[in-house]
């Protein structure tokens, strides 16, 4: 035993010595004033054949105890959306100060409920092309979602060996919206390579998926009765759609004309519904780039390259909730703040939270398999939704959950924070082994729900990782 665990020591020496590279600590960040309270890394691991996909990632340690807390790898949906998005927007110590900004480098604020208070967390730029993640080769940007999940498991490896004092921590891979595909996949990749003896041994706990998408029929025919439940559409309509197209809203038969009567009204009823949550103002989207006059409480800003925003005056009229995502492209392309966050110079053109023109591939449009080995293996899950997402809605969620075939372990009640009603839970059972997946609504959230609700979520994260029942 003692020979076996040397050896095993000498091997990770070698390894962190061939993948050793500079820490690129980060202790100021342009828009933070003073030093950051948290401990920030960032920097580029290499994947790919032959090593052509340079992987840009973000390291923050937590801010409690980094020794014991968990460690968690985070990917942000898209495909291509930037795992900065799910830093300053949903679950990392930073929030921009959207009050304060006047055209110039976006300020900063903390953010009292980031997840970095309970763990460590790798915000990974995946797949390539995505935030400062960049290819040396033409045929590097080509990718698929088995590619990139092979990617992404030898990123982990290699970034453990650069870090082998969180080897031992307990290891979550977490993700949201179209991570929710990946997610899965990744953990189920770690669980073959554990079995495989592979080193280092990942020692991997379990996934959390928000909003997730999961089973691409489930979820986008799921819409519509959303819409019926949530007051959008009437029973007459609901009904008219429910008979005559058979389950099948997404794609209905052309030859269907009831079918298709019942869903130009449907379609009709939700035209100025914002979907990410319904309770908030539906914009338009514009594709160009509008002067701070041209903008009024009807634009829809999300990942257009706006340099400047509405006047101070104005900003309450047009509290649109993606207004506050043009910040992000203010500030990660400044010079300065690329400087900062050790960016190589001239590997991206222009940096944005989501880029829509990835070169990607997705083979796979259902992962519940996935989930049936995973719960079967032990591996504990947190699936969590906010009940006014119309994105991917929680019912769908349900319905495929319900193709696990596991006993239902505690039953449907609501979990509380703070003596109130923070969503509803139901938990499940894989007998055989005692494994969970754990389903929770966000009440009163969107896509995704830590944007809307950070203190619950981080209430439920921290109840997850204690395994105490929400």
């Amino acid at each position: 035993m003692k020979l076996k665990l040397l050896t095993t020591l000498l091997l990770l020496s070698i390894f962190s010595l061939k993948f050793a590279s500079p820490r690129s600590i980060v202790e100021t960040l342009p828009g933070y004033s003073g030093t950051l309270p948290f401990k920030l890394e960032t920097g580029y691991i290499s994947a790919g054949r032959d090593d052509e996909v340079q992987f840009f990632h973000y390291f923050i340690e937590s801010e409690r105890e980094p020794d014991r807390d968990p460690l968690m790898l985070w990917l942000t949906g898209g495909p291509g959306c930037s795992a900065f998005s799910g830093l300053v927007y949903e679950i990392g110590p930073l929030n921009f100060d959207f009050e304060t900004f006047d055209g110039s480098l976006p300020a900063f604020v903390l953010n009292p409920y980031s997840w970095t208070k309970i763990a460590s967390i790798i915000f990974l730029d995946a797949p390539v092309g995505t935030g400062f993640t960049y290819a040396t080769t033409s045929e590097g940007y080509h990718s698929s979602d088995i590619q990139t999940v092979g990617d992404i498991y030898t990123f982990l490896q290699k970034w453990l060996l650069k870090h082998p004092n969180f080897i031992k921590n307990r290891l979550y891979i977490a993700g949201d919206s179209f991570a929710g595909y990946l997610v899965p996949m990744v953990v189920n990749k770690i669980s073959q390579g554990i079995e495989a003896g592979v080193n280092p041994r990942m020692n991997i706990q379990g996934y959390v998926i928000g909003n997730p998408g999961t089973e691409y029929h489930i979820d986008k025919n799921s819409v519509l009765p959303f819409a019926h439940r949530m007051a959008l559409l009437s029973d007459k309509y609901y009904q008219m759609a429910k008979v005559n197209c058979h389950g099948e809203y997404e794609n209905p038969d052309p030859n269907n004309a009831w079918c298709l009567y019942a869903l130009q009204f449907y379609k009709e009823c939700i035209r100025n519904i914002f979907q990410a949550n319904i309770l908030e103002p539906a914009c338009k989207f514009r594709s160009s780039k509008p002067s701070a006059s041209e903008l009024d409480k009807n634009t829809y800003l999300e990942d257009d390259p706006i340099i400047r925003m509405l006047p101070q005056s104005n900003k309450k009229e047009s509290r649109c909730r993606n207004d506050n995502y043009v910040l992000s492209f203010v500030w990660a392309n400044d010079q300065a703040v690329q400087e900062a966050l050790h960016v190589r110079k001239g590997t991206i053109k222009e940096w944005r939270r989501c880029n829509k023109s990835l070169s990607y591939d997705q083979i796979e449009y259902s992962v519940v398999r996935y989930h049936k080995l995973l719960i079967k293996k032990g591996y504990e899950a947190l699936v969590y939704s906010g009940d006014h997402d119309m994105v991917i809605p929680y019912i769908g969620t349900l319905k495929w959950i319900a193709l696990l075939n596991l006993t239902v372990d505690d039953d449907w009640r609501p979990w509380i924070v703070d003596g109130q009603v923070a969503g509803y839970t139901e938990r499940y059972i894989y007998s055989k082994i005692q494994s969970h997946l754990t389903f929770a609504t966000v009440k009163g959230a969107g896509h995704t729900a830590p944007e809307y609700k950070p203190k619950q979520c981080l209430v439920m994260l921290d109840r997850f990782f204690e395994a105490y029942p929400l």
